[in-house]
């Protein structure tokens, strides 16, 4: 018989709340978002690290949630898709995504704009090669990209 795992307790910053999580070792911040915390923004897709749609800021730095174990980023501020506007006005990268389209079905849109807003708290004026660069970890089966290009372009300000 197996015995049980021990859990540990990690504290998160998610979204400006704390949060302390009694978890099993090999959770990870994916599981944690989605299930304990109900933040289900962050999707849930190919859990190996290939399509981006499950992109978090970790401190700032777009991580794929479902390679990260809680463990790992105890302490960490974590930011989420339902995180990024503040109150009822959106990010740039969101206002802009909605403005030019850059998106369709929407699956893959909170991984692209975090990943976006990553970038461009980064390199504020992103040349097009740094933004498709910065976009190579998300996928999308629904668009040309040119869209989702465009509005990582029109939130730095360099499209109108």
């Amino acid at each position: 018989m197996d015995a049980p795992v021990a859990k540990q307790v990690v504290h998160l910053g998610v979204n400006g709340q704390a949060h302390e999580l009694l978890v099993r070792p090999n959770v990870t911040v994916l599981e944690v978002l989605r299930e304990d915390l109900g933040l289900t923004g962050t999707k849930h897709s190919c859990e190996l690290g290939e399509c981006g749609a499950c992109t978090v800021l970790v401190d700032g730095t777009a991580q794929l949630s479902c390679l990260l174990l809680a463990a790992q980023v105890d302490g960490a501020d974590i930011t989420t898709i339902e995180g990024l506007a503040d109150g009822a006005e959106l990010h740039p990268v969101q206002q802009a995504f909605a403005e030019l389209g850059g998106l369709q079905c929407g699956y893959c849109t909170p991984g692209m704009v975090l990943a976006a807003a990553a970038l461009l708290d980064a390199e504020p004026a992103p040349t097009r090669q740094q933004i498709r660069e910065a976009l190579a970890g998300n996928l999308c089966r629904c668009t040309g990209y040119g869209a989702i290009v465009e509005a990582v372009e029109r939130a730095a300000g360099i499209r109108p």
